[in-house]
């Protein structure tokens, strides 16, 4: 007779650094993506000279698509372990959150704008820094209440 072990359900915080992972490396993808990223001759390595713009709204650069891509593999990555997902979620929220003040606090056309930076992604950054900081609280509450949370070996039971 063979035993069928459950798969355990994958928590909540993991799922969510996943699915922001994946988010993060289409988006990083996207930014080379001629057509997707309008006026694609313009892209600059970095900098604020940049005239590629992504959906035709928020600029975008090399630098900036492979911050992307580096937010991306880390949520990936992250999503392997409920602890580094909370701390990707809460972290990486953070900074989006700082990115949306430093933003907000730069003239947009001085040297000191190397990512770049735009009012439509000074925007989207809080939002995403906000909504990102928001998973790891709500995933944190619904995997403390599924019994996910402190993980089952750190209950000490």
């Amino acid at each position: 007779m063979t035993e069928v072990h459950a798969r355990p359900r994958r928590s909540t915080a993991r799922a969510a650094a996943l699915l922001f992972g994946i988010a993060f490396l289409l988006v990083g993808v996207l930014g080379f993506v001629p057509g997707i990223t309008a006026d694609y001759d313009a892209l600059k390595f970095a900098g604020h000279e940049s005239g590629a713009q992504l959906f035709g709204v928020f600029t975008v650069s090399v630098l900036h698509n492979l911050v992307h891509l580096l937010f991306g593999v880390l949520g990936v990555l992250a999503a392997r372990a409920n602890g580094s997902s909370r701390a990707f979620l809460m972290i990486g929220g953070g900074i989006y959150v700082l990115l949306w003040v430093f933003g907000l606090a730069m003239d947009h056309d001085s040297p000191a704008n190397f990512i770049p930076l735009d009012n439509a992604a000074d925007w989207l950054h809080l939002g995403l820094g906000v909504a990102m900081i928001a998973a790891g609280i709500a995933t944190a509450a619904a995997d403390r209440a599924r019994g996910q949370y402190p993980e089952p070996e750190k209950q000490g039971h």
